[in-house]
């Protein structure tokens, strides 16, 4: 069977990850001077709670050697494996992966070992692991499971809004202006992801409004809602994440809807209270 491999920046529930035995890479997040490793040795609510108290976190790539030992750990027991990562519009861990892949493959030539761009972030990609998971399990081939995933990355759509605009700020998403406006105003951004990077949509007033926008986008661009599985993801915000999916499933009849927290690698940068939305707009096709 194909061997699953992704990075906490994918935000799969544990329980999924178990059930499907897909190895999880711990992403790097810095607070005040201290490395943790993300859901190893800090929990996203702990990397909230430093946040709201003025933690300023940083995140790095997973070591490189991290990466290698894990895909050697299947390319020496001749077990195919596919590694699918955060978009590398936003993390260079793509471009470090395919590095360590061809160290692995020098030593074991004859490994089948797949390095994914997901293209995505948070749930976005989590959803296209859990697919390539179940496909697996199914004793799908590889070629099969690639072409499953080429897919998601080219028909997913992710829908975020942040609660607080200072830490897109931080992050040069956003002028100090519009920031401080912005929270002046309670004006809330709807941005989306392109070509693998984060892009402001539009701005709104109120958190409900923006709620209801996101479900608008999901309807204008989905070609169906009726075979898919819908992803939310979370900062701390369990209350506005069940919100969001009482209103899908009203305006849709969707109700196979996954909800997660989000992790450290993003979170760090999103900030507590960040909201996103994931869901295919085009339903998955048959290989």
């Amino acid at each position: 069977m194909i061997h699953i491999i992704t990075d906490t920046g994918s935000d799969l529930p544990k329980q999924l990850s178990d059930e499907y035995n897909i190895s999880m890479i711990p992403l790097v997040v810095q607070i005040n001077n201290e490395e943790y490793l993300d859901r190893s040795n800090i929990e996203p609510k702990q990397l909230y709670t430093y946040m709201k108290d003025g933690a300023v976190p940083k995140t790095a790539q997973v070591p490189p050697a991290l990466i290698k030992e894990t895909l050697t750990s299947y390319a020496k027991n001749g077990q195919p494996a596919i590694y699918i990562t955060l978009s590398s519009g936003i993390s260079g861990t793509y471009q470090t992966a395919v590095l360590m892949k061809n160290e692995v493959l020098e030593e074991y030539p004859d490994a089948q070992i797949e390095v994914f761009d997901s293209q995505a972030a948070s749930l976005g990609y989590g959803l296209m692991v859990y697919e390539a998971a179940k496909e697996a399990k199914e004793g799908k081939a590889l070629n099969e499971i690639m072409n499953t995933l080429q897919h998601y990355q080219k028909h997913l759509e992710s829908i975020f809004t942040v609660d607080d605009l200072e830490y897109l700020l931080r992050g040069g998403r956003v002028s100090k202006t519009a920031a401080v406006m912005g929270t002046l105003l309670k004006i809330k951004p709807v941005l989306h992801m392109e070509d693998g990077k984060l892009f402001p949509l539009e701005k709104l007033r109120g958190k409900k409004k923006v709620l209801g926008r996101m479900v608008e986008l999901m309807k204008e661009r989905a070609e169906s809602l009726d075979d898919i599985t819908i992803g939310i993801s979370h900062a701390d915000d369990t209350e506005t994440a069940q919100a969001l999916k009482e209103l899908i499933i009203e305006e849709t009849g969707n109700r196979n809807i996954l909800i997660t927290m989000i992790g450290c690698a993003i979170g760090a940068h999103a900030g507590p209270g960040t909201i996103a939305l994931f869901f295919l707009n085009t339903p998955k096709k048959v290989y």
